[in-house]
């Protein structure tokens, strides 16, 4: 090589991904389709028991993925990956679905959505946990302060009391928070599609079993609006939503993207109110301001230096190039 062809030549140096607007879309786009999934359980429950239409679900959406994962011959993901899979199976597949469509049958779908409100908070932390970055002390003031937005709508909701359904519901908290870090985290080396493709698949055998003992015992009546609920948890939210919802946080990093789910309970009050008839406190509109101010702050809170610091935290392959002379 020439000192010309030194002074001339591209290369590319690693950089972390933009944390740019389309990574804020995705993620977006994800809490919109997340928003969904309450009022479309509560439709799927008038067809299904809730051991059949989480089951359903699940093997809707693996039917989905494993066609495609098939047709883009797509490779097996190196061994190392596959217990962070088994966290996203086990977390978004099969825990977060199961305890919350338990949950719905003694809760309503708006206070279900207040209270996993809190999912935001739960995934920074874990995540922060198990990557070891550390996010601006002004993203936690914001993030602690929409959870108290969140907290304080729930009480004011429901009067005080927890109901019967809200110990699974601080189940599927946990559970779901681990597999969005460990799924924001894989969404690094891999697509966000394949992601929860292989997660599906990894979950199908357990379905299977579950499908022979659950659907003989539970009644199936079908409606619409039980068909029309089961289609949309397992395309709309399993597959769709947690796809850009992977893709974005790749982009803009874990604690960032789940700041974005403080909208969620928000949303899933109006489509409650709009698809079921349930009432909806007038201190909503209060919240949902509240809240939109707390996602501002978390996603102004240093954005570019931290997604740095997180993604190199993360190992995500790091993408863009720079030319220099």
């Amino acid at each position: 090589m020439t000192a010309k062809d030194s002074a001339t030549r591209s290369i590319s140096i690693a950089v972390a991904p933009p944390a740019g607007r389309s990574g804020t879309l995705l993620a977006g786009l994800g809490v919109v389709a997340f928003s969904l999934t309450f009022p479309s359980t509560v439709w799927g429950l008038e067809s299904f028991g809730p051991w059949s239409l989480v089951i359903l679900r699940s093997l809707l959406a693996a039917l989905i993925a494993g066609g495609m994962l098939v047709a883009g011959r797509v490779p097996v993901p190196d061994r190392s990956h596959w217990g962070g899979l088994a966290v996203v199976a086990g977390g978004v597949v099969i825990g977060f679905p199961l305890l919350t469509t338990l949950a719905l049958q003694t809760s309503t779908s708006s206070h279900a959505a207040v209270v996993v409100g809190l999912l935001p908070l739960t995934t920074a932390v874990l995540s922060s946990l198990r990557t070891g970055t550390r996010p601006p002390r002004t993203f936690w003031i914001a993030a602690l302060a929409g959870a108290a937005v969140v907290i304080a709508f729930t009480v004011q909701q429901s009067g005080g009391a927890l109901s019967a359904g809200d110990l699974y519901l601080f189940g599927a908290l946990l559970v779901c928070a681990a597999g969005y870090a460990e799924g924001g985290r894989l969404a690094g080396v891999m697509p966000g599609w394949q992601v929860i493709g292989w997660a599906l698949v990894l979950a199908t055998p357990l379905m299977v079993a579950g499908a022979a003992v659950a659907l003989p015992f539970e009644p199936v009546r079908l409606t619409a609006h039980g068909i029309i609920g089961l289609v949309w948890v397992a395309v709309g939210s399993t597959f769709v939503g947690l796809y850009v919802w992977y893709r974005g946080m790749a982009e803009i990093g874990v604690p960032r993207a789940s700041q974005l789910q403080l909208a969620q309970p928000l949303l899933t009050l109006g489509w409650s109110f709009l698809l079921l008839g349930e009432e909806v406190s007038s201190a909503a509109p209060v919240a949902a301001v509240a809240v939109l101010v707390c996602i501002a702050a978390t996603q102004r809170s240093g954005a570019r230096r931290w997604s740095v610091r997180w993604a190199r935290a993360s190992g995500h392959r790091l993408v863009d190039k720079e030319r220099h002379p």
